[in-house]
């Protein structure tokens, strides 16, 4: 279900880092039982350390996730990306969060709405009569005054 080895299993258990919560081993070769959320971190975890992670950095992400984000509500919607040596929280569609960079807030932004708001106030510009800069302003007229 995890895709992760016993071997794998056992060391992350013998290391204190995913131990199963509902039976622990009793010895070698003794049965392990995990709940449902230990295997969703499990699976995660193994994610992680297929993508080149040693258990130190995956520490440091859950040690991160737990500190912004300590109720965890709403981990079924939560995405990870990994990016080189980065894991990535996108915690909404404009806050990324660098996991293994001590919660790092990258802020994004959509370039397409910049583009459309420059867009408009660039015809706005052009819509307001604009004087010619190669002539000189005209001179206000004066006002004759009547005498009679």
């Amino acid at each position: 279900m995890t895709g992760l080895s016993a071997r794998q299993l056992d060391y992350w258990d013998r290391e204190g880092f995913l131990r199963p919560s509902l039976e622990q081993a009793q010895g070698y070769g003794s049965a392990r039982r995990y709940s449902f959320r230990d295997l969703v971190r499990l699976r995660i975890a193994g994610r992680l350390r297929a993508a080149g992670f040693g258990l130190e950095k995956i520490r440091e992400c859950v040690r991160t996730l737990e500190r912004l984000d300590p109720a965890r509500a709403g981990i079924e919607e939560t995405r990870l990306v990994i990016l080189g040596s980065r894991v990535v929280w996108i915690r909404s569609d404009t806050e990324f969060i660098d996991l293994l960079h001590q919660g790092q807030l990258m802020l994004v932004f959509p370039v397409g709405g910049t583009v459309v708001d420059m867009a408009q106030a660039a015809r706005v510009l052009f819509a307001e009569p604009r004087p010619d800069l190669f002539e000189p302003p005209a001179k206000p007229a004066r006002k004759r005054i009547a005498r009679g």
